[in-house]
């Protein structure tokens, strides 16, 4: 019966890989049938729009006043003109059947390769129920989650001690956390954001006890990577009477533990501005374009597995490295346990390098690589970062290092998981399958 079902999903990726040809053959074809030798214009036209609505962006977001509103209505009007132009020639619904085409041809050729892609899952193993779990839960987190969830009477009810934080006064969650593992906690778990997930399990990993994490944030973006359900943080509790235990890496920023990523430059100047909480986009608007030029904020500089940045506007240092290839996937890590971190910088100086960041990784202005240690430098003595959505100030160097497997996480075992990214389409893999017999 297994040999039947192996047999069937075989035929189903060999006819999903020839499907997958027929289309980009028949987009290519629809251009050359319907437009002839005006499709390489057609093809030279679409580029150029995009490259001069990127190069619009650029000048919209590093200028000011009369330049500023020149240049947002130029990458406004760059790929209207290429539809209109388009439009005019009699062409556009050759353009748009060409796109539906090598659309289908992607997304069904994905599909076929996705069998040869594994579910890249972390090891798993059951875990018997924690004796005294001790749980931080924060009633303001995700607009007030534990409360609209009843989390600190569901986790009573299953046995762990919670401590509700006082919303009135600052509380140090770490001396909390060293405190209950003092007292004989053998769990710690967190409801709330990864700012603070991110100090408890430093705690949990530097003691060895198993840390849990409760989705009660506002995104929740370690919980997601854990596969976990983040619609219904009461699931999470489940960790407590069935649940597994994982073993993933722990970034560190200076001795400080970090789930997610720390950013650096642009995007950490911005959000540590007074004014930002009061007026989002007007503070974006009025700072970026000295940071970008580099007229304000220290000059970076980073140092990652044998490669030097000099002057990035932006760069995200990450607990394990997130998706690149699969556009769906970004923002997600496929594994925890990779024992490296990823490193994205982007450097863009002109319209130009803001043009070419259309060739994504290829791009000459972005920067995608992994690495154990990450230093970040510059000409100032302090430089602003963000750490798991907390912003700091932090003296220069920076270092970034990973521990791997530090952390023990407890899991339902029963959760929704992490769905498997989809493969970079490979058109001679794809002819092989549709040849295979």
């Amino acid at each position: 019966m297994g040999t039947d079902a192996g047999s069937r999903e075989g035929r189903t990726r060999r006819w999903s890989a020839l499907l997958a040809l027929t289309a980009a053959a028949a987009a290519a074809l629809v251009l050359l049938v319907f437009a002839g030798l005006r499709s390489v214009v057609l093809l030279g036209a679409g580029l150029a729009g995009l490259a001069v609505a990127a190069a619009g962006v650029w000048w919209m977001l590093t200028r000011r006043g009369l330049v500023r509103v020149l240049a947002g209505t130029l990458a406004a009007l760059a790929p209207a003109v290429v539809l209109a132009l388009y439009a005019w020639a009699g062409l556009l619904w050759v353009v748009l059947v060409s796109l539906a085409l090598w659309a289908l041809a992607v997304s069904v050729g994905g599909a076929a390769l996705s069998g040869d892609t594994g579910p890249g899952r972390t090891p798993e193993a059951r875990a018997a129920p924690p004796e005294h779990p001790f749980l931080i839960m924060n009633p303001r987190s995700g607009g007030g989650k534990v409360g609209a969830f009843h989390l600190k009477e569901r986790a009573e009810e299953l046995g762990a001690d919670v401590h509700l934080l006082d919303t009135a006064h600052h509380e140090d969650v770490v001396a909390l956390a060293r405190g209950a593992v003092h007292e004989g906690a053998d769990l710690l778990g967190v409801a709330g954001g990864d700012g603070t997930q991110a100090m408890v399990a430093g705690v949990a990993a530097e003691h060895g006890v198993p840390f849990m994490v409760i989705s009660a944030g506002t995104r929740n973006h370690f919980a997601l990577d854990l596969g976990l359900d983040r619609d219904d943080p009461a699931s999470c509790l489940d960790a407590l009477t069935d649940g597994v235990e994982l073993r993933v890496d722990l970034g560190f920023i200076d001795g400080r533990a970090f789930v997610n990523n720390a950013s650096f430059g642009t995007y950490a100047a911005v959000v540590q501005s007074p004014a930002y909480r009061d007026d989002k986009v007007r503070t974006i608007l009025e700072m970026l374009p000295d940071l970008l030029t580099h007229q304000r904020g220290p000059r970076l500089a980073v140092r990652a597995a044998g490669t030097a940045l000099d002057g990035p506007q932006a760069v995200l240092v990450s607990n394990n490295p997130y998706r690149m290839g699969d556009p769906a996937g970004l923002g997600r890590r496929e594994d925890l346990d990779s024992g490296v971190l990823g490193v994205l910088g982007i450097t863009v100086d002109n319209a130009a390098q803001a043009a070419g960041i259309l060739r994504g990784r290829h791009g000459p202005g972005l920067t995608a690589l992994t690495a154990r240690e990450v230093v970040v430098d510059a000409d100032e003595p302090e430089i602003q970062a963000g750490v798991d959505g907390e912003a700091l100030t932090l003296p220069t160097p920076v270092r970034c290092t990973i521990r791997p497997g530090a952390l023990r996480v407890r899991v339902p075992r029963r959760r929704p998981g992490v769905p498997r990214a989809k493969p970079r389409v490979d058109w001679r893999r794809l002819r092989r399958l549709a040849l295979a017999r």
